[in-house]
């Protein structure tokens, strides 16, 4: 066997990272840019009112006061968009909309809920000061000219594509997102809405691992089902390997008879292939190589469904994420306290217990191991955020502080933590 970290650094250092391409902005969401974007343009333009009110001057307004308030002429009503075509003077303000330009004259803007109108709207009563530079953006205030937009190697956000545009940019420079084949392998599989035959099983591997790729923003391409049939196995990789830049197997990587899967990379691959036994459990068997005819990165997977899964989140999903681009390539890891035993035999390997990690609300993590932890029970993933980071040796008690690596953030429970009561 050979520890994970050991496998992980293969795979890593076998994977390239895209080269870059650029793509419209509305286009780059979740993808990672390759250069870094400078502004060419300030944000805002031009100096601009942050509220609905009146553009006043400032000094207008110095010795306003309940007692004694100041009454202005309203000369003006600039809406946004539009261009101010007079000057605000002295004794003199501007009905102005939030984002309208201020006008010359004016140095601030007196909030509409703070300033009495006469019916006609032709004056203004303010009963308080209004400093110069109140609710005003001035021209740069968010970017200014030469200011880095966006850095290189930022995965893009809303907030950036909004960024973005408002550079007036219509393309990005970014690493594309990998489109991933997945295939799965095995006389005994039988597709969804067939009738189940003697001794078959359901392929739910391949629908778990296109939705792994979906949910990372990758592009799934369906490579179907093939036998144990190394010729047939070896076509739709030649044939994989010209439209994907990765693709995913999974069974056939084992030791049985019938494990094809790692003789055609043997075969494929060349020198690039190898052959692991990985030191966790579940997903110990993994093999993984380029295809000599296209250089194209084969993960030969389990086919025991959560062992599958388990190798794509610690095995699969670093490697393609730097294929895409990205600097973070690993799942968040937190120490969270375990709320129940989990004694262990000493076996070389680290396990990776299905669990649900929960955070109350003083901020401590708590993590509960599931019951079913065998790598057929897919139902019981199903139902896990998290692997617990087991090592080697007899395992731990209850209350113990583990690792515990987090695969679904967006299912997070949260409780309320126990509160004592004072006597």
């Amino acid at each position: 066997m050979i520890g994970l970290d050991e496998a992980r650094a293969f795979v890593l250092g076998s994977c390239t990272t895209l080269s870059p391409r650029p793509v419209a902005v509305d286009d780059a969401l979740g993808r990672v840019t390759a250069v870094a974007v400078v502004a060419t343009e300030p944000v805002p333009p031009f100096v601009n009112s942050s509220m609905d009110g009146y553009a006043v001057r400032s000094a207008d307004l110095a010795a306003a006061s309940p007692e004694h308030p100041v009454r202005l002429e309203v000369v003006a009503t600039i809406l946004a968009g539009s261009a101010p075509d007079g000057v605000v003077g002295p004794g003199q303000a501007a009905r102005i909309m939030t984002g309208a330009p201020l006008p010359p004259g004016a140095d601030a803007v007196c909030m509409l809920e703070v300033c009495t109108t006469d019916a006609a709207g032709a004056t203004v009563v303010v009963d308080g000061p209004t400093a110069e530079g109140t609710f005003v953006r001035t021209v740069g205030q968010d970017v200014a000219v030469g200011d880095t937009v966006v850095s290189a190697g930022t995965t893009l956000t809303a907030a950036h594509l909004g960024s973005l545009a408002n550079q007036g940019a219509a393309e990005v420079v970014v690493h594309p997102r990998p489109r991933v084949g997945v295939l799965s392998t095995g006389d005994e599989l039988v597709e969804v809405g067939l009738p189940l035959r003697p001794g078959g099983i359901r392929d739910a591997n391949r629908h778990s691992l296109l939705a792994l790729v979906r949910q990372e923003g990758w592009e799934a391409v369906d490579l179907g089902m093939v036998g144990d049939d190394e010729a047939a196995v070896a076509e739709v990789l030649d044939d994989a390997g010209r439209r994907c830049d990765a693709v995913l197997t999974s069974g056939g990587v084992s030791v049985g008879d019938a494990d094809v899967v790692t003789s055609v990379l043997r075969e494929h691959c060349g020198g690039s292939m190898r052959w692991m036994q990985v030191a966790i459990r579940p997903a110990k068997p993994f093999a993984f190589g380029l295809l000599d005819a296209s250089a194209t990165p084969v993960f030969g997977l389990p086919g025991n469904p959560v062992s599958a899964i388990v190798s794509f989140e610690l095995l699969v999903r670093p490697a393609v994420r730097l294929m895409a681009g990205h600097s973070v390539l690993d799942r968040l890891t937190v120490p969270a306290t375990v709320t129940a035993p989990l004694p262990r035999r000493s076996d070389g390997k680290v396990h990776f217990v299905r669990s649900v990690l929960s955070l109350d609300d003083s901020g401590a993590w708590s993590v509960r191991p599931l019951v079913g932890q065998e790598s057929h029970q897919l139902s019981v993933m199903a139902d896990a955020n998290a692997l617990i980071e087991l090592p080697d040796g007899d395992g731990c008690s209850g209350g113990d502080v583990v690792r515990v690596k987090v695969i679904a953030p967006d299912r997070l429970e949260v409780v309320r933590a126990a509160t004592g009561s004072g006597a």
